[in-house]
């Protein structure tokens, strides 16, 4: 049943009892919007999306050429796995001249580099820079991949997808941990996944419960988490629902995730548009990230990190689409040349021996399916009420908005401006204000330079990533321009962090790079007499040194450092925290009142 030649698919994909096998032809295409599908129910296109797609999103990248390859399904078939395990070649391929195209040492340097001269200078709270395992197969590629198929099926657990795909000019086989979006029923899915347990063939409760309760682990996912849900701010019509924490267990490592759900009425084309990537695979925010990689890795990803799709339609004829993200993956070439690209998240807490440990458990489980050598991971129990309790806790301080998503009470005609400064967080911002009843429209810092700001009722001067002190900088210029022209007009402006930052620099303050990044951290600060536990992705802030330079002007600060947290004073707002965060207990409760301060009628949510 496998097939002899021409190009094909076979796909086991999680919640499915049969493995499916897609045959026909492949055609490139040059945009996502190029993708054919099919008219009638089921799968019609299988679609391998390269990372340099990006560019549709005004993205930057180093553009290395690799096609959107797209196979038109013309036969479907299903299997089951016992059977088709019987098909697959039985002896491991021959792997010869292994090694990571960067070395341990070269790796460590550039992870030091990207934590000094990335994070700590406010471009982004995290990033993934990749490597790849190279080595020769001996034989017949194709022949060598399904060899390594048949064993990730036999050895490899808790996958999304096990596949093997060949085009003709390629051939790709692995099996990856993770969803990176799906459209069923106009039900859209996504599944952040990050934090890594390292456990071999065994691990004890007293081992899991140390990763559960590690804060570099809790914060990578917790930041992914907030980039993903900015992603479904876009593509689903009231954000998406929080659904989690949970153990992801793989035969040798275990991951943490969440479930975002929303409903969306997009061509499934556009999901897939407004998702490139995966912020656990290139970092956030996202356009500041692919900036970073592209400087960094110098070099183009191929498929890492971006998606196969499965696109089609159901019995009722609405689209589908099944898109896992390109990890845990080898890519062979028609003359046997072997390709692993595997990466580590980089954030505050990283090192750099932990993070060069990383990329090599990564790519042991796909090297492992190539060699031969190791035996099924024995099953551990993952679920024990310890281990339950330690998830839970995870959302003990999280913003149940998120977690619970109350529909919004109907418009209270107050107009809202957001101007966006690269960092989707202002795509949740919406959320909050739509929830809150107010009409959002949310656009560039260029789009809203032409804009007549007398015609809001509030304009929000919102996040971004680089230094709030540079000029030179179109998009900061243009930030704070727009943020002095409406305070001089004595209109509502609400200042969120870099906004805030240029709001307390036109008031006077100083601003100053912190010794530490706040990217992604939570802290309960006294905001305006009161504590509140809120999220800071930061690495400037301003200082009340003096007190106010404007005695009529509340400032929420830090007793000690004097940072300002907050400010409100007559027609203004602002705050350095991120009160649309996942990691800001009670954000839109704040935003109320903040809005209540500027006399922005907004309704409350009970």
């Amino acid at each position: 049943m496998i097939p002899q030649s021409g190009p094909f698919a076979v796909v086991r994909r999680a919640g499915r009892a049969l493995v499916e096998i897609f045959q026909g032809d492949v055609v490139s295409v040059a945009e996502l919007a190029d993708i054919p599908i099919g008219a009638g129910p089921g799968p019609s296109t299988l679609a391998l999306v390269p990372y340099r797609q990006v560019v549709e999103r005004g993205f930057e990248c180093v553009d290395d050429g690799a096609p959107l390859e797209c196979l038109r399904i013309s036969s479907t078939a299903e299997i089951a796995l016992d059977e088709l395990l019987a098909e697959l070649p039985a002896d491991p391929p021959v792997l010869r001249d292994g090694a990571f195209d960067i070395d341990d040492d070269g790796y460590a340097a550039l992870v030091g580099e990207v934590l000094s001269e990335e994070i700590g200078r406010g471009e982004g709270s995290n990033f993934v820079i990749h490597r790849v395992f190279e080595a020769s197969v001996d034989g017949d590629p194709v022949r060598a991949a399904l060899a390594a198929f048949a064993r990730l099926l036999r050895n490899e657990r808790g996958a999304y997808w096990t596949f093997c795909v060949h085009t003709g000019t390629r051939t790709l086989v692995g099996a990856t941990p993770e969803r990176h979006v799906s459209v069923e029923d106009g039900l859209v899915m996504m599944n952040p996944i990050s934090g890594t347990f390292r456990h071999g063939s065994g691990f004890s409760e007293t081992d899991l419960l140390a990763f559960l309760t590690d804060q570099k682990e809790i914060d990578e996912l917790y930041m992914v988490l907030d980039e993903e849900l900015k992603m479904m701010a876009v593509v689903a019509e009231g954000g998406g629902q929080v659904i989690g924490p949970q153990l992801a267990e793989m035969a040798h490592l275990c991951h943490t995730e969440y479930l975002l759900a929303g409903r969306t009425t997009l061509d499934v084309r556009a999901v897939l548009r407004e998702t490139m990537f995966a912020p656990t695979v290139v970092g956030s925010p996202i356009e500041n990230a692919c900036r970073v990689v592209a400087r960094h890795e110098r070099r183009g990803r191929g498929y890492y990190g971006a998606v196969l799709a499965l696109l089609g339609h159901d019995d009722a004829g609405r689209q589908t689409l099944d898109a896992p993200i390109l990890i845990r993956t080898a890519e062979l070439s028609p003359s046997g040349h072997l390709r692993i690209p595997v990466g580590a998240t980089l954030v505050r807490h990283s090192t750099a021996d932990g993070e060069v440990a990383e990329t090599h458990a990564k790519a042991a489980g796909i090297m492992r399916a190539f060699q031969g050598s190791a035996p099924p991971a024995v099953p551990v129990e993952i679920n024990s009420d310890r281990v339950r309790a330690a998830l839970a806790a995870r959302n003990r301080h999280l913003a149940r908005f998120w977690l619970d998503q109350r529909p919004a009470d109907p418009a209270s005609g107050a107009r809202v401006l957001i101007v966006d400064a690269e960092d989707t967080f202002t795509g949740m911002l919406a959320h909050l204000f739509r929830a809150l009843g107010l009409a959002v429209e949310r656009v560039s810092v260029a789009a809203a330079v032409g804009l007549d700001l007398d015609g809001y009722d509030l304009v929000v001067a919102g996040p971004g990533p680089g230094d709030p002190r540079s000029r030179g900088d179109a998009r900061v210029d243009g930030l704070r321009t727009l943020a002095r022209q409406r305070l001089a007009s004595g209109r509502p402006l609400l200042g969120v962090c870099l906004g805030h930052q240029l709001v307390s620099g036109l008031l006077g303050l100083p601003l100053h790079r912190k010794d530490g990044t706040y990217q992604g951290t939570q802290r309960e600060i006294d905001f305006f007499g009161r504590p509140e536990r809120v999220g800071f992705y930061s690495t400037f802030l301003a200082v009340d040194a003096d007190g106010p330079v404007d005695p009529t002007i509340e400032v929420s600060r830090d007793p000690v450092t004097r940072e300002v947290y907050a400010m409100r004073g007559t027609g203004f707002a602002s705050v350095q925290f991120h009160p649309e965060s996942v990691l800001t207990e009670h954000g839109v409760d704040l935003l109320g009142e903040l809005l209540d301060h500027l006399g922005i009628g907004a309704a409350r949510l009970v």
